[in-house]
């Protein structure tokens, strides 16, 4: 029971986390309307393989850190807390999305194998620093120590099925130009919304820290 508890805790955060627009997002969108909707469920493919690389570090080193010091264990949970609570507030000030109208020349159009589709998407993820804290929030956080470091792994493939899905939802419906400017126009009350849960999540986060 513990162990669904954790997953389904995590699949709420990064739920909220992967639907906001960023890098990974416009990268998407662009293979998407570029390259064809094969190509950005490639990329969004390579993107999950990079946040299993994230996610495997994330485990392996917080296992570390338990195995040298439960104090540094426990100030790493704090300093996660507070990271989701700054990225609520951050989402809630947000003005709304800003994704820019893609431009298609002919140069664009050239062929590209899916190959180099999938390594796009797992540099593009793997580069972006952001992950890196966010997972370290996340698992910090939501995830018992004592959980054995396998059962974590499996948290993460589920996450980055979760991601491969949402890529490929949004290979398929954002490149119609209706559905597009529709959920961009909704991305203020988007941002407040999804701020408004991460920082109502951290807080609570930040009380049964307390409590225990």
């Amino acid at each position: 029971m513990q162990y669904i508890l954790e997953f389904l805790g995590l699949m709420a955060v990064f739920s909220i986390f992967i639907v906001v627009p960023g890098a990974d997002f416009a990268v998407i969108l662009r293979q998407s309307i570029v390259h064809g909707r094969r190509a950005a469920i490639m990329t969004g493919l390579g993107m999950g393989f990079s946040l299993l690389f994230h996610i495997s570090y994330t485990i392996l080193g917080l296992g570390l850190i338990v195995s040298k010091s439960l104090m540094l264990f426990a100030m790493i949970k704090w300093a996660g807390v507070a990271y989701l609570v700054y990225l609520g507030i951050k989402s809630f000030r947000e003005p709304g999305f800003s994704v820019q109208e893609i431009e298609v020349t002919a140069e664009d159009r050239k062929p590209v194998s899916m190959l180099k589709c999938l390594g796009m998407g797992f540099i593009t993820n793997a580069l972006n620093p952001k992950p890196v804290l966010f997972f370290l929030s996340l698992f910090s956080t939501l995830v018992h120590h004592d959980t054995p470091a396998l059962i974590q792994f499996s948290y993460g493939i589920g996450m980055a099925t979760a991601l491969v899905a949402w890529f490929a939802g949004v290979s398929y419906f954002f490149t119609v130009k209706a559905i597009r400017d529709r959920f961009i126009a909704s991305g203020k009350w988007f941002n407040r919304i999804t701020g408004a849960a991460l920082v109502g999540f951290g807080f609570r986060l930040a009380l049964s820290r307390a409590a225990d």
